[in-house]
């Protein structure tokens, strides 16, 4: 189980970390949005992850969640995951890994309690 906890915005996650999002998710993600309440008692809706070092909680509305598979060519029409997606992946190692995204380590975002 993850130690570390952040609550952080889609587009500053690194891309390795999306790249598994999208796997974890091949239908979408819009279906697997919960809601929680921040530090400052605000309403968010956010997509839970897990990586064993770090629990995600990015945040997205239902419809950035849409949005965000509409826009991304690894997904088809029909808002699922391409079938040769995880295979270009291993092939490729890295290819997707953008390094102008800040490790998930070194992103100052606000933090949530349990």
């Amino acid at each position: 189980m993850a130690s570390k906890r952040v609550v952080i915005d889609y587009e500053k996650l690194p891309g390795d970390i999306i790249n598994n999002i999208k796997i974890e998710y091949p239908e979408g993600f819009e279906d697997n949005l919960i809601t929680f309440t921040n530090a400052k008692g605000a309403f968010v809706s956010a997509l839970p992850f897990e990586t064993e070092e770090v629990y995600y909680l990015i945040r997205m509305t239902e419809n950035e969640a849409r949005e965000i598979i509409e826009e991304d060519d690894d997904y088809g029409d029909d808002g699922k995951l391409r079938d040769d997606f995880e295979d270009d992946e291993n092939e490729e190692g890295n290819k997707y890994l953008d390094d102008n995204f800040d490790e998930a380590e070194n992103v100052k975002d606000e933090a949530y309690e349990d």
